[in-house]
């Protein structure tokens, strides 16, 4: 296999959007979740109490924050080919899968360890922790795990290993100064403190994809191959088969 690191990247020529960028979308993300939660608590629902805030809180201000991401490329680049570099190859979707494979497992050993750690109770994040309550209505079980294992790491990877990243290259900083700072943020910007530590671990692989191949394409297989298998094996938990 060719050295997928020596492929050319394209110009940043007609970028005219930066650091400023990323901070609209992640306000428009915080935004968002804020405003539907305050919408549900005045009917009396909460993430405690209601499956479908969860889902709504949690489809609907991440696609809008990635949607917002790809129309400013539009509106103030090249589009999200160039800018995002939201491509992908057979080269990428097989360096994803590998580093997917590698990741997973760097994960589940982290995930254990961190369990050990900080308690049962603290290592898993919310959306998990009402995902695996058993007896959930079929519907919610499933758009669940279509969120966790393949919406939520699209939208994820364009806006912090495609807007953020970029951001940081049209400074003229150096890739791993973007793998490095992407990967900071991302694990920050879940604002899960008792888990940070273990999202930094996860990131690693995943940005270590986008690194290798300068590509979105190859940090998003990585990404959903991750989130995968913990996704199905909480979907069929939810559902009462295991």
């Amino acid at each position: 296999m060719r050295d997928v690191s020596r492929n050319p990247e394209p110009e940043r020529v007609g970028q005219r959007w930066g650091f400023g960028a990323f901070l609209l979308v992640e306000a428009v993300f915080i935004l968002s979740a804020v405003f539907i939660t305050a919408v549900g608590n005045s009917f009396g629902a909460t993430l405690e109490n209601s499956t479908s805030l969860v889902l709504i809180g949690s489809l609907v201000p991440i696609m809008l924050a990635a949607a917002l991401a790809v129309v400013i490329t539009y509106v103030r680049g090249n589009g999200p080919v160039i800018d995002l570099r939201l491509s992908m190859t057979k080269e990428d979707v097989a360096t994803g899968l590998k580093i997917g494979v590698a990741g997973f497992v760097l994960t589940y050993v982290a995930a254990t360890v961190w369990a050990k750690i900080v308690g049962e109770g603290n290592a898993s994040s919310a959306i998990a922790d009402l995902f695996s309550q058993a007896n959930l209505p079929l519907a919610a079980a499933i758009t669940m795990f279509l969120y966790m294992s393949f919406v939520g790491p699209i939208c994820e990877e364009i806006i912090f290993r495609g807007l953020l990243w970029g951001a940081v290259e049209r400074q003229g900083w150096s890739r791993w100064a973007a793998f490095v700072l992407t990967t900071v943020i991302f694990a920050v910007s879940h604002l899960e403190p008792q888990r940070t530590w273990l999202l930094l671990i996860i990131a690693i692989p995943i940005g270590v994809a986008r690194l290798i191949t300068r590509r979105l394409g190859a940090s998003i297989v990585a990404h959903v191959m991750n989130n995968f298998l913990p996704g199905l094996s909480l979907l069929l938990l939810s559902v009462g088969v295991i």
